[in-house]
């Protein structure tokens, strides 16, 4: 018992307890680290065997840029971490594979090779390289479950500055621009906003939560299947495109109008 408290008054005790006590916790760790990479991993993709198959696409269709292991190159970043939302975005959309290196990369008709399940497999294996944003379920972006009045007012705080009043879209410096959101679908509007493609931001769940987010895609699909009772919309870009079409038919209205009377009154003195 002497030689127990004598060993505890040790120098070095404090040393050996703090030791065993890191030891511990990196068992832990190192226990706990594989199964959450794997649940993330099974977010993403819903099946065991879709890491594996998007490393094969991976390596067949982005590894010239992003590297053999995502950990980039001089043409394109790394991609260990940014998760399986920003995957399921840029692939999903045909923002990648690039097509042209430019100020950003623009929307356009995915690649031969996207569908659905190559998709979902290539989001699996970046997912499972660092965990990061993971695509978000089909409740998350349900427009219907959505508040249209209050997405309105978080849009008009966060988004008209860039991507205008009704997601027209509009120019940024540097030749990139606010892409329009027309034709992004729910879910891609979500994957936009948590991993901030290009020139957006990101829009965490501590600045924007899940179901503001929500609220936000349900004003967006809302405004765009309003229909232009006054007339023809002009693509909803604002009152610069429709007083400058005002004024190009009012004054050509004009114009033609003293052409008419001029040639009467000559007709009439003839």
């Amino acid at each position: 018992m002497n030689r127990i408290t004598a060993g505890r008054r040790h120098p070095l005790a404090r040393y050996a307890v703090l030791l065993l006590a890191l030891g511990l916790v990196g068992g832990f760790y190192t226990l706990l680290a594989p199964s959450s990479e794997r649940a993330d991993a099974a977010i993403a993709s819903g099946r065991a065997d879709d890491v594996a198959e998007g490393k094969k696409l991976f390596q067949q269709s982005c590894s010239s840029c992003h590297g053999l292991n995502a950990e980039g190159t001089a043409q394109g970043p790394t991609l260990v971490g940014v998760g399986a939302a920003a995957v399921d975005f840029q692939v999903s959309s045909g923002r990648m594979p690039l097509a042209n290196p430019g100020a950003q990369a623009p929307r356009k008709p995915p690649a031969p090779w996207v569908n659905a399940d190559t998709v979902r497999q290539l989001s699996a294996y970046i997912q499972s390289l660092g965990g990061g944003p993971t695509v978000p379920t089909d409740e998350q972006v349900d427009p219907a479950k959505g508040d249209k009045a209050r997405g309105g007012e978080l849009f008009r705080a966060n988004c008209i500055q860039c991507h205008n009043f009704v997601g027209a879209g509009g120019a940024l410096t540097q030749g990139k621009y606010a892409p329009p959101l027309h034709e992004a679908s729910p879910k891609q509007i979500y994957e936009a906003m948590i991993t901030g493609p290009q020139a957006m931001p990101v829009f965490n769940d501590s600045i924007i939560t899940p179901d503001e987010k929500r609220d936000m895609i349900a004003y967006i699909v809302g405004v765009r299947e309003e229909p232009n009772p006054g007339g023809a919309g002009l693509g909803r870009i604002g009152p610069v495109t429709e007083g400058l079409v005002a004024w190009i038919a009012g004054i050509s209205l004009l114009v033609l109008a003293a052409i008419w009377i001029t040639a009467k009154k000559r007709q009439a003195h003839q």
